[in-house]
């Protein structure tokens, strides 16, 4: 497929094509959107005189709680024009319900095929994906119609089953994985037990989603140390939400994902509203361009992440989002120490004796948080040494409880879970 150019086009006329695209956006909106027209009602919003990417700050952003609220007032066509009803996830408080139009779904596909393609991706490439499609999973669905848009194959296995993934790869030599990073441990982990000569097989990169694969200097973490320590394959790093529809895929650079100015509108945000400065940490702040069925305008994903505007060195002018430093209303405050969940799991990813992890947060009687981590290991497994990183890493130690691998099991995959649930927020709030 054709590649968009204005992914190599000067920041001015990207800002140029953003404006007109904007424009558009409010006014369809303001027409469509009974929650808009409200909201712009409320705060004295004039959509027509909001011409430049700077004037969006006249609009007070919208945060899970107002979708969660008022869900169906954010739709902008009637019943029969919805061709699709995906979900989030749910994992922090009720699942919102994202419906598709036709258009939509092209646009979804669009959005994939362009990614992939990011990532090195072609016709010629066969993709395995390892995760669901089913229970209303928008980014299943956007992968298998992405590859189609490609021209490149897909082979849809599913989660789990290492067995079968194998048996997979070995009868449809497919090149490339769409997988959750950690699960590529448990790959390599049944095929040295099983004598499959894994470094020889076909596939030579991975699509990783769900988890991080980089530090926030874009070198590689411990969890895709792990996994290149034993498989020398490519790595990229892809991030999503079901709420924007659109991905920020690594190019081979491997030095954040691209931004796809047709599709997005972004901002980084510190706790006030109000931009950050260059190179800080803020949270992602979207607003969705060519979405037909729920259009979202300034929505705060909740997201720490930084942006990158220097020029890659693939050549595109678009920025690049970096790692996501966590969830913000995850935020951990811990003994005088300010952290978040990925730079727990960073540590415990360090740990090649531990077999399985997941983090709890709690209140303790004086209101404060505490943080326990409940592990699974191998035989052998040093406790006073997993302590002793953790002092040294993030300057505190949380407590250590190992706990049967039966029970973690239990607790990480929840019925209805579409991906294992490592954080656990018991806080009093």
């Amino acid at each position: 497929m054709r590649l968009p150019q204005i992914e190599w086009a000067p920041v001015a006329e990207i800002n140029n094509y953003q404006e007109k695209a904007l424009q558009e956006l409010l006014k369809y909106v303001n027409e469509k959107s009974p929650f808009y027209q409200h909201w712009f009602k409320q705060h004295g919003i004039q959509p027509a005189h909001i011409r430049q990417l700077s004037h969006l700050q006249q609009i007070p952003p919208v945060s899970k709680t107002e979708l969660q609220r008022y869900n169906q007032q954010f739709y902008c066509v009637p019943r029969t024009a919805i061709r699709d009803y995906s979900n989030t996830s749910g994992t922090e408080g009720d699942a919102v319900t994202i419906p598709l139009s036709e258009n939509d779904l092209e646009r979804l596909a669009y959005n994939e095929a362009i990614s992939f393609a990011c990532a090195g991706g072609s016709s010629e490439e066969v993709y395995q994906l390892t995760t669901t499609t089913d229970r209303r999973f928008m980014a299943g669905l956007a992968y298998v119609m992405g590859a189609r848009k490609l021209g490149a194959g897909m082979v849809r296995v599913g989660p789990g089953i290492p067995e079968l993934q194998w048996k997979t790869i070995q009868e449809v030599q497919p090149t490339a994985l769409i997988v959750v990073p950690s699960f590529l441990l448990k790959l390599i982990e049944w095929a040295e037990h099983h004598g499959v000569d894994f470094r020889a097989s076909s596939v030579k990169k991975a699509i990783c989603i769900g988890e991080s694969i980089r530090n926030a200097d874009f070198s590689p973490n411990a969890l895709s140390k792990r996994i290149l320590e034993k498989w020398n394959i490519g790595l990229y790093s892809t991030y999503a939400s079901t709420e924007m529809a659109t991905a920020f895929t690594e190019c081979e650079a491997g030095r954040g994902g691209h931004f796809h100015p047709e599709l997005i509108i972004t901002e980084l945000l510190d706790d006030n509203n109000q931009p950050v400065a260059a190179g800080e940490s803020g949270e992602l702040t979207i607003t969705t361009l060519g979405v037909e069925a729920m259009p979202l305008i300034r929505f705060k994903t909740g997201d720490i992440c930084r942006k990158h505007e220097e020029v890659c060195s693939c050549g595109r002018t678009t920025y690049r989002i970096g790692p996501v430093v966590g969830r913000k209303n995850q935020m951990i405050k811990y003994k005088g120490t300010t952290l978040y969940p990925p730079s727990l799991f960073n540590v415990l990813d360090h740990t090649p004796q531990l077999i399985s992890y997941l983090v709890e947060v709690y209140s303790n009687e004086f209101g404060n948080d505490e943080v326990r981590i409940r592990y699974a290991a191998h035989a052998g497994f040093n406790e006073k040494e997993l302590a002793d990183h953790f002092k040294t890493t993030v300057r505190v130690t949380p407590e250590l409880v190992a706990t049967p691998q039966e029970e973690l099991n239990r607790l990480m995959f929840p019925q209805m879970s579409r991906k294992p649930v490592k954080f656990f927020d018991k806080r009093l709030r």
